[in-house]
């Protein structure tokens, strides 16, 4: 038992005593916490729990079976096609690729998982295969990051459990550090990623050629996040530990002071993005989501492990500014770090969803549960929680890729509460994940929670750590083969013993940390939680902190939270707002001019909007400058939005799919509304000639049928007369572009012919190749296929499923995109509608300009980038507009002048890029990295 196991939970814990927290929870201070609970929600019987905890390894066995059986030894599984994601050979999606290395990643990641569901042989045929097949020495670029937190920390956690193992004497006997002697070369290959003179690691390495050199590819990046750079200092202490080498823990220190010694000192907060060579901030946002959220998670988990004081006070001093500027219960939103008291966005992303459980670790249980229970309802709402929604509660990135971030607080409140409520919460969960996410080959991520759509993704965090938490949320102490409060979790649920802490201690733990603003003791009274403390004398306070949100998402417009005028009540003169503008008043322009914006006269009859950041009266001028810009851009582009089309869905639902594939459908402006009508449900049938562009003959075939279309040789209001013509109850046309699909390209909708299409009276959507392949490859397998053309996916018939797994499907959309640095950033203030020409059925060949939103920080040269989600918001009069179905798609009806055109060529036109991106897409970008 550790030494502050044996303490009593009825005396607080000293703020600086070396303790050790079990599983990182607290959990051992709070084991009396489930007696408190003896009025409010009915308690869960053991028999159900067990049944829930049976039914997670259920769904454990169905995920990594597939993926061993369909994708190993590749990284990950893709789960509609039922085969393996290997770099290189799929489109790439950009960033969210570099965690994927060759080295049988979601293998790795899966390790400690096995042994926690107590499923020991299995993890010993997984180590032995690790040992077997993984190689390290791959020629391609990974994100430091991600391989830190999944590869080396998967490998230390492996390693740790493996000599557990050992030691009780029936598994493993045969293991001699083998994991951790491929973890300790795996931490070579990443140090060369610290050669810079600040100390922070470079954001890539190249596994085989180091960093810089011209076979690296790699090694000119100027930027990391804050989370990037400070989310090493757990598996790089853990591997000098367990070696002796104390060179892993020294850069992963030096990396931590570099950041602290660079946050804003007035506000005690850090940036999102940092220079690696300047320590300048790039991004000067604050939050503690995506891009920041698990480097204050490792400076508390630092000292648990560790037990070094100055981690501590860092994480104290950090936790002072969020719950002083960020926390506006039950919300968390960004900030600016020179200017707290404003807003930076007025959204917030899904990465949060782990701060209540490191505020159960803090001790800081109230605000916890005001953000958990306000999480819990936008995910009752939506059934999963969106990548990112409004202070309204409403979807601003629809996508969801099965993260485990909410599962994980909603674990760590459970052991600090003992509140059954939260057994309630994690069926939920379980039940949302086999209904809406299962296919056959595995669970597949949410393309848009609104549609239930699919991606064919699952990622390997997916198996690390929700399976883990779900389980462990079910499961009494002694389900559990060892004791998994000795251990702590990394950010990626791998697990790492408490012992370590006393253990090859040659790294110097003088106290580094100086230069404190005073600080409010109230946060740091109770470092472990007393439950008396918590909870005293009402049995119902949980209870009575979540009752008052129960209906926070439903509000039919609820206020969002502005500071900004808050922070203006003292007499001070607001800045200008972008809803407020008037081109024609003197006084604004004048502000324009001050912030350093300029106002042109377009021949066109349109007003364009420039800011030249150094044109500024002063550098606060400037960022109110940049944040108007982004307010502008936001309502430029609503009335685009607004005329936009959203996706529709074609589920299969024959046997044996039964509704659990789900296809993301790009709509069409002719034909029947599937958003106004009634779903079209039918059999597919090919049409004769495939392309549909002349008298069908076949209509046999097709009558009282769905007809399945190519796209190309003639338009798509004619493709569909002649279907109806011979009796198509429905049409789905197929891109015939090989290898294009939703998960890459952007949706769009299908024009008319520029005549009256009121004759065409049945729904058409549109496939792109991957999806459509799917149909295709079931109608070969299968014969006779049915599908049903949808708005949105529908449960589930049980009754066609007889015996089957309950189990449905949504995909999640992956974004990617790139960073163009520009010294000005514009915007038109009047409507740009999208032209769609009367043309041939054709392939896409430019973009439509996206949408944004106020997510930049000020810089030397102003960050833009390219959003790829739709933005819902309130409209100019003040009433609430409900925009979930208004998805930003692409209306794409060109001419098809060249059908040979390869799809991995099709490049955007550099000016279109330059002015669409914006900041959105940086942040979106933190997300798909940070994969917590």
């Amino acid at each position: 038992m550790s030494e502050a196991g044996g303490r009593g939970c009825g005396s607080p814990v000293p703020q600086r005593a070396p303790w050790s927290l079990v599983a990182a929870t607290a959990a051992f201070c709070l084991v009396s916490a489930t007696s408190v609970w003896t009025a409010g929600a009915e308690p869960m019987s053991r028999e159900e729990k067990q049944k829930l905890g049976s039914q997670v390894l259920e769904m454990f066995d169905h995920a990594y079976g597939n993926y061993m059986e369909h994708a190993y030894p590749a990284d990950e599984l893709m789960p509609l096609t039922c085969r393996g994601r290997v770099r290189g050979q799929e489109p790439s999606r950009g960033d969210v690729d570099d965690a994927l290395g060759k080295f049988s990643l979601t293998l790795i990641d899966s390790l400690d998982t096995l042994v926690v569901l107590n499923k020991t042989k299995e993890f010993e045929d997984a180590v032995r295969k690790v040992l077997r097949d993984v190689n390290l020495d791959n020629d391609v670029v990974v994100s430091v990051f991600e391989t830190n937190i999944r590869v080396l920390g998967g490998l230390l956690g492996g390693h740790s459990l493996a000599i557990m193992l050992k030691e009780k004497g029936e598994y493993m006997q045969w293991y001699n550090d083998e994991l951790l002697q491929m973890a300790k070369q795996l931490g070579y290959k990443l140090l060369p990623a610290f050669n810079t003179t600040s100390g922070l690691p470079y954001p890539r390495i190249n596994l085989k050629f180091g960093i810089r050199k011209p076979e690296a590819r790699t090694g000119t990046e100027t930027d990391t996040c804050t989370a990037c750079a400070g989310t090493l200092i757990l598996e790089f202490a853990a591997l000098s530990r367990f070696t002796g080498a104390t060179i892993f823990e020294e850069y992963a220190r030096k990396a931590l002071d570099f950041l602290w010694e660079k946050r804003q000192r007035s506000s005690n907060l850090v940036g999102v993005t940092i220079n690696i060579h300047t320590g300048d901030w790039v991004r000067k946002d604050s939050g503690v989501g995506a891009g920041i959220d698990s480097y204050y998670e490792y400076l508390l988990k630092a000292y648990v492990l560790l037990g070094d004081d100055s981690f501590l006070e860092r994480f104290n001093t950090h936790y002072d500014a969020i719950m002083r500027y960020i926390s506006q219960p039950p919300l968390l939103l960004d900030v600016h770090i020179h200017k707290p008291m404003l807003n930076a966005r007025t959204w917030m992303d899904a990465l949060l969803a782990f701060f209540p459980g490191l505020q159960v670790l803090k001790g800081d249980i109230r605000p916890a549960i005001e953000t958990h229970e306000m999480l819990y309802q936008v995910i009752k709402k939506h059934n999963f929680l969106p990548e990112a929604f409004t202070t309204d509660f409403r979807v601003h990135w629809a996508q969801h890729p099965l993260r485990p971030e909410f599962a994980e607080s909603t674990y760590f409140l459970y052991k600090a509460t003992g509140d059954p409520y939260y057994l309630e919460v994690g069926k939920t969960l379980i039940e949302n994940l086999n209904k809406y996410a299962r296919v056959p080959c595995g669970f597949a991520a949410m393309k848009d929670v609104r549609t239930g759509s699919h991606e064919d993704r699952m990622d390997s965090f997916f198996l690390a750590e929700m399976f883990k938490y779900l389980y462990l949320l079910f499961a009494d102490k002694e389900d559990i083969i060892f004791d998994i409060e000795d251990y702590i979790f990394t950010t990626e649920a791998h697990l790492l013993p408490l012992w370590l802490s006393t253990t090859n201690q040659s790294i110097s733990k003088k106290n580094t940390t100086s230069e404190y603003t005073e600080l409010d003791d109230s946060n740091f009274d109770w470092t472990c939680p007393n439950t008396q403390i918590l909870f005293p004398n009402d049995p119902l306070y949980a209870q009575s902190i979540r009752e008052p949100l129960k209906n926070v998402v439903d509000k039919s417009c609820p206020r969002g939270i502005i500071r900004v005028e808050e922070s203006f009540r003292s007499g001070a003169k607001p800045p200008l707002r972008a809803r407020d503008f008037m081109a024609t008043n003197p006084e604004h322009l004048e502000i324009l001019k001050k912030m350093g914006v300029s106002l042109i006269h377009l021949k066109d009859g349109r007003v364009q909007l420039v800011q030249h950041a150094i044109q500024a009266a002063s550098s606060i001028d400037a960022e109110d400058g940049l944040r108007f810009m982004q307010e502008m851009i936001e309502l430029s582009s609503q009335q685009q939005k607004e005329q936009q089309l959203p996706p529709r869905a074609v589920q299969i639902v024959s046997h044996p799919f039964f509704g659990r594939v789900v296809l993301t459908a790009g709509p069409a402006q002719f034909g029947l509304d599937l958003s106004k009508h009634k779903e079209t449900r039918g059999f597919v049938a090919s049409s004769k000639p495939y392309n549909g562009c002349s008298e069908l003959t076949n209509p046999e075939a097709v009558m009282g049928k769905i007809a399945l279309i190519q796209r190309g040789q003639c338009m798509f209001a004619e493709k569909a007369r002649n279907i109806q013509n011979a009796g198509a109850i429905g049409g789905i046309v197929i891109d015939d572009n090989e290898g294009s699909s939703s998960d890459t390209a952007p949706l769009f909708q299908m024009a008319g012919d520029g005549k009256d299409t009121d004759d065409i009276k049945i729904p058409m959507l549109f496939l792109f190749s991957k999806e459509g392949s799917i149909i295709l490859d079931a109608i070969r397998e299968y014969e006779e296929v049915e599908v049903l053309l949808s708005d949105k996916a529908k449960d589930r018939d049980p009754e066609m499923e007889n015996e089957e797994q309950p189990s449905s499907e949504n995909d999640s959309q992956n974004q990617s995109g790139g960073q163009i640095s520009s010294s000005s950033q514009e915007v038109d203030l009047v409507d740009q509608e999208s032209s769609e020409e009367n043309s041939l059925d054709s392939h896409p060949e430019s973009l439509s300009p996206a949408d944004t939103d106020n997510a930049a920080s000020l810089s030397p040269s102003e960050q833009t980038s390219n959003p790829t989600e739709n933005h819902e918001t309130t409209n100019l009069n003040g009433e609430c507009t409900d925009l979930d179905n208004q998805l930003q798609e692409q209306s794409e009806t060109e001419e098809d002048s060249n059908p040979n055109v390869s799809w991995g060529k099709k490049v955007q036109p550099i000016d279109s890029i330059l002015a669409d991106w914006n900041e959105d897409i940086e942040a979106f970008e933190m997300m798909e990295k940070d994969e917590l």
